[in-house]
């Protein structure tokens, strides 16, 4: 396996500042086609709509995205994906500037955007654990929530004032700049790529495309710790996530505030999360870091609660819950992400981290399809109860769980066929 280089920093610096540079524009399109599904169809089944339009592609794709991440050029795999969300926020631009636009076709860039993220940040976060020093994969990931935490501050208010200064297409201008910025480090960066899997009998292997998908699902399924890891996501997500798509109609409807108040929500959110990344990286968490997660869940649902809870003349509680939530947000995420960086062998990220990320979101399409209706019903508010009370519950029945105790355990790791790739059928 190759090891990080010497001058690690300065590599993995500028592939982590262009992916930056390009997260920044995402998040700018992100709030703004958003905002304008809000006002445009008042409709909280639209807005779940997108939300799986988002989804979707993930899931679909993961399996093939793995396999390739695994297989081919990661730098080569990461250029392809920018290039192809530039592609497709030029053609949303266009639209916009030609009055065409319908809301079929936000719905089909969201797609197209969510097909080239299902092979980009597995690609980026596969080579981390190649270009970072094991000893320093826990603060990476606390610099990533605070990049995602730093966009939420950013991001809102900068969309708010470019769409009140620029038209739609004005907007979606900006992220095609910023996604060829952040493709630039990548012609000029060493991304390493793993070692190629062997088998005892004959060297190097050369598998079948479904020979390695089926090596993926033995290392995940011969690992229990992640199963139950997995076993979790795919319960919260299916009762949580819808509740994020929702934010914009309780701002509105709720609290009758505007896009002023959705951005200083997501602000405060994102303030939470540099405020959650600087404190997990000057305290470092619990010596075993599922404990740091599993205190991050309970939290997590508390804030979900909270949010659920408060008053309509009562914003400030709204803003408090999106604090807390955030803050606990990076207690869940960090700790877990670098657990799993330093043990999952090299050559079978790819395919274990496609496979996480679709588990995890396979129970959001569900969740969004209930959501929406019944939302209208019985108001957004519900779910962010509903959500809530789940993160504490599996929060606390986490401590009751060896397998999923024991994530950390490198044995739990070296007992997963992790080499044993078939050869092609």
């Amino acid at each position: 396996m190759e090891r990080p280089r010497p001058n690690w920093k300065l590599h993995f610096g500028a592939l982590w500042g262009g992916q930056a540079v390009s997260l920044f524009g995402s998040a700018l399109v992100q709030f703004a086609l958003v905002w304008w599904l809000t006002v445009t169809t008042r409709s909280a089944t639209v807005l779940t709509t997108a939300t799986l339009a988002a989804v979707l592609p993930g899931v679909l794709l993961a399996p093939l995205a793995g396999v390739l991440v695994d297989r081919l050029s990661r730098r080569r795999v990461m250029l392809a994906a920018d290039a192809a969300v530039a592609a497709a926020t030029l053609l949303l631009a266009y639209l916009f500037a030609s009055e065409a636009v319908q809301v079929w076709h936000v719905y089909a860039i969201l797609m197209a955007r969510a097909a080239a993220g299902a092979f980009q940040e597995p690609a980026m976060t596969a080579s981390t654990s190649l270009m970072v020093p094991g000893e320093h994969l826990a603060r990476v990931a606390g610099f990533n929530e605070s990049l995602r935490g730093g966009m939420g501050i950013v991001a809102p208010p900068a969309g708010a004032l470019l769409l009140e200064a620029l038209p739609m297409q004005g907007v979606l201008a900006v992220d095609v700049v910023t996604a060829v910025l952040g493709m630039l480090p990548l012609f000029f960066v060493h991304v390493p790529q793993p070692a190629p899997a062997a088998t005892a009998e004959s060297g190097p292997a050369q598998p079948s495309f479904w020979g390695e998908l089926r090596a993926g699902l033995r290392y995940v399924r011969g690992w229990p710790a992640l199963v139950t890891l997995l076993g979790m996501a795919l319960f919260l997500n299916f009762l949580v996530s819808p509740g994020s798509s929702l934010i914009p109609l309780l701002v509105t409807e709720h609290f009758g505030g505007g896009v002023l108040q959705l951005a200083s929500l997501d602000a405060v959110f994102g303030a939470g999360v540099i405020a959650g990344g600087l404190l997990l990286g000057v305290w470092g968490g619990f010596r075993r870091r599922i404990y740091t997660s599993l205190l991050g869940l309970v939290g997590l649902g508390a804030g979900f609660a909270l949010l659920g809870l408060a008053p309509a003349g009562a914003f400030w509680l709204a803003l408090a819950s999106a604090a807390i939530s955030s803050v606990m947000q990076v207690f869940v995420n960090g700790p877990v992400m670098a657990i799993l960086q330093a043990t999952i062998a090299p050559e079978m990220q790819g395919r274990v981290f496609s496979l996480i990320r679709a588990g995890s979101a396979a129970m959001m399409p569900l969740g969004l399809l209930l959501a929406g209706p019944l939302a209208e019903v019985l108001g957004v508010r519900t779910w962010f109860l509903i959500g809530g009370g789940a993160c504490i519950l599996m929060g606390g029945l986490g401590w009751f769980m060896p397998a999923l105790l024991a994530l950390e355990d490198r044995a739990a790791a070296s007992a997963a066929p992790a080499l044993a790739i078939e050869a092609a059928d």
